[in-house]
């Protein structure tokens, strides 16, 4: 698929990365876009946050697609989603997804593209979560996240829908940002109920209930599409903190 046709690289120099094959993509339709790819610079010094997104996707909760974004204090957002690399005209399947029929891949772009084609143009609800962690620790993740991009560039996996998803992905980062294994959980393989996880675990920045985060953390449909990246993600966080 043209969307999913450059895997992303990231190379290391001392306190900066330089993220080849980042992506803007312009949705005039699901079916419908354009496609273009760029090259960006960042200070790992000027990461500041990471949001945990959850996108159901179905009639009932539970199946969904789940990513983090990075923030930096320049207002620059990195969205980062692990995905299946589909071909042209195929289409996920979760069982087909047992048995080695897809490509993993990291896909790597800003907010606009990422979540706007699934608020916007999917319409699904899509909730941001801000996690609670240290400056230091978001840039742990962050280069592990980039990290694990990389590998994949140079040695390509199989998704699982078990084994190897988007979340279990997510998953994986955590354990290795805190040391400490996760328990396992229905709710990673139901990934709907994922944030209910994490509230569990103490992970998201937000004193409240579960329901009081979700209505505060959902993110409306933008119909102001013409404005910049910075613009966008301002908007999408106005007025639900952090």
């Amino acid at each position: 698929m043209a969307d999913q046709m450059r895997m992303p690289l990231a190379n290391f120099d001392g306190d900066s990365v330089t993220i080849e094959n980042l992506r803007h993509t312009t949705y005039h339709s699901t079916e419908d876009y354009d496609v273009r790819w760029y090259r960006q610079q960042y200070d790992l010094n000027a990461i500041e946050r990471v949001d945990f997104v959850v996108e159901p996707f179905a009639s009932w909760r539970g199946p969904a697609h789940t990513f983090l974004t990075f923030g930096f204090a320049d207002g620059r957002h990195v969205a980062i989603s692990v995905e299946i690399r589909k071909e042209q005209g195929e289409s996920f399947s979760p069982l087909k997804g047992l048995f080695k029929q897809y490509e993993l891949m990291y896909v790597l772009g800003d907010e606009r593209d990422l979540i706007g084609l699934r608020v916007n143009h999917r319409k699904n609800p899509v909730y941001m979560y801000p996690i609670k962690a240290a400056k230091t620790q978001v840039r742990k993740l962050f280069v592990a996240v980039l990290e694990r991009a990389n590998q994949l560039a140079r040695q390509p996996e199989f998704y699982n829908t078990l084994t190897n998803t988007c979340t279990t992905n997510i998953v994986w980062h955590f354990e290795d940002l805190t040391g400490k294994n996760l328990p396992v959980d229905l709710r990673v393989l139901l990934p709907g109920y994922s944030d209910a996880l994490a509230f569990e675990l103490g992970v998201v920045d937000f004193q409240g209930s579960l329901e009081e985060a979700r209505q505060r953390f959902r993110i409306p449909r933008c119909a102001t599409q013409g404005v910049d990246g910075r613009a966008w993600s301002r908007q999408i966080r106005r007025g639900r903190g952090r």
